[in-house]
């Protein structure tokens, strides 16, 4: 009898261990927009020693903003874009927000204007999914403003 209890009682540790992970799992962040605007800081583009445009990798860096809050920086991105050709080049980047972070990667053929797959998140966004789209409002130094639609 007391085998029977102690079996059943680790069974039910094991049934609320599992359950208390799996709800753990899910996505933090329910469906919402978050609106922000960024300034690009530093840009380099690192070429193959054989001077081809195919290879080439965009090094970005930004500070971002919520201007209807405060003048003041909230956060930073990094970016990184290789070029698969002339035009097309492959993105990931990381938007590191007070409360929490967003990476986003896909690819894109101009950064005037251009949506890509929001694929996680750390923070008040932990396993964000959905998407991101930037406009370019100024070149020099080049600002953006970004709204992330974010589905989960």
């Amino acid at each position: 009898m007391t085998t029977t209890r102690a079996v059943l009682a680790a069974a039910f540790v094991l049934t609320a261990a599992t359950f208390v992970a799996v709800a753990g799992g899910r996505a933090a962040t329910g469906p919402s927009q978050v609106r922000i605007t960024d300034v690009q800081i530093s840009y380099h583009v690192v070429r193959p020693s054989n001077g081809a445009v195919a290879g080439s990798t965009e090094l970005i860096r930004q500070r971002l903003y919520n201007p209807r809050i405060s003048e003041a920086a909230i956060g930073r991105s990094s970016m990184v874009c290789t070029y698969l050709d002339r035009r097309e080049r492959s993105c990931t980047a990381t938007y590191v927000l007070p409360k929490g972070s967003l990476v986003v990667t896909g690819a894109i053929q101009s950064r005037l204007l251009y949506e890509i797959p929001v694929v996680g998140g750390t923070g008040l966004f932990d396993n964000a999914r959905g998407t991101l789209t930037v406009t370019s409002t100024h070149i020099g130094p080049r600002r953006e403003v970004l709204v992330f639609r974010l589905a989960g």
